[in-house]
């Protein structure tokens, strides 16, 4: 892939994700009820956190503290240490200071900090499987958009355990990585959609039985056409990314996709997020509205690195795979 795809789709997905975030964070745990008479349409604030306007939250912070530590390198270590450094000494932040974490991330993050061997820093109860590693993910799959599905699934799976180490938050990182890997190669939504489903069902079936059930709406074609009441907003991790794909889908632009996964209320910063990542990518750059990613707190920062990241990614991937 040549470095100005690479560009490009660094930046549609880390800027759609901050956007996501960004919209998200004013509106976070309200009821769907609320959202449905009081509906997000526009970047806003003070809202849940008395944030200002274009305020980010963790999601975006994670995300940028893993883009950060790629472009040194693939190295869990030096991620974990990022994120310690987001923990204690609000690095990344949005305005100097950390205002929104999941007990399960800050709790793996402690653990970091306290010397736990990365892959052994997650919690692994099935109770700790919020969305705290799938929110952060999405540069895995630039990163490794090259590289085989076995590598790329490995890489994922491996990075969900800094603060994520049950097999259904890695699987759930392992699937969305795909699909970001795919869409940054160029595939259409569609077919990129189709085929992860078809790469992960016998995977999943065979590695982990115990988790087929949990994944059946995601790897079945017609989670589409679900109602919007069958979709939860919820911060359980296969709900966000039940919620994203949905979103996803179903849009017909980037706004129509991070504004319907927000409305559907409860964990809004995270289902933006992660839901704009995708749009981002299926959509392109130039069609996340420009206000949006201009009212972005420490926007010359977010490109900055956007462009550092894209290099990275660029010399990870010197040859597309057929």
């Amino acid at each position: 892939m040549t470095a100005p795809l690479f560009h490009e789709r660094t930046h549609a997905a880390l800027l759609g994700l901050a956007v996501g975030d960004a919209l998200g964070v004013p509106v976070e745990f309200n009821a769907r009820t609320f959202l449905k008479e009081n509906p997000v349409t526009q970047m806003s604030g003070p809202g849940t956190h008395n944030q200002p306007q274009g305020t980010w939250s963790d999601d975006t912070s994670l995300t940028l503290c893993s883009a950060e530590s790629l472009c040194h390198g693939d190295d869990l270590v030096d991620m974990g240490q990022r994120f310690v450094s987001w923990l204690t000494k609000a690095h990344w932040t949005p305005r100097g200071h950390v205002f929104d974490v999941g007990i399960t991330t800050s709790e793996a993050i402690s653990r970091l900090d306290a010397g736990k061997p990365p892959l052994e820093a997650g919690l692994r109860d099935v109770n700790n499987n919020g969305n705290g590693s799938l929110m952060r993910i999405a540069p895995i799959g630039l990163y490794f958009a090259n590289a085989t599905p076995e590598l790329r699934r490995q890489k994922a799976m491996n990075t969900s355990c800094l603060t994520h180490g049950h097999p259904r938050s890695q699987i759930a990182c392992a699937f969305y990585t795909e699909l970001i890997a795919a869409l940054t190669r160029g595939e259409l939504w569609g077919v990129a959609f189709n085929n992860t489903r078809n790469l992960y069902r016998p995977w999943i079936a065979e590695n982990h039985p115990e988790e087929v059930e949990p994944f059946s709406r995601i790897l079945n074609p017609g989670l589409p056409t679900l109602k919007p009441a069958k979709i939860s907003g919820s911060g359980y991790v296969i709900h966000t990314l039940e919620a994203s794909l949905w979103a996803t889908t179903n849009a017909k632009t980037f706004e129509n996709a991070v504004l319907t996964a927000i409305n559907l209320g409860l964990d809004t910063d995270t289902t933006g997020a992660v839901t704009g990542a995708l749009a981002g990518l299926r959509f392109g750059r130039d069609k996340i509205p420009s206000r949006w990613i201009n009212a972005l707190a420490r926007i010359d920062d977010l490109k900055k690195l956007c462009d550092q990241f894209a290099l990275a990614c660029d010399n990870a991937n010197p040859t597309p795979r057929p």
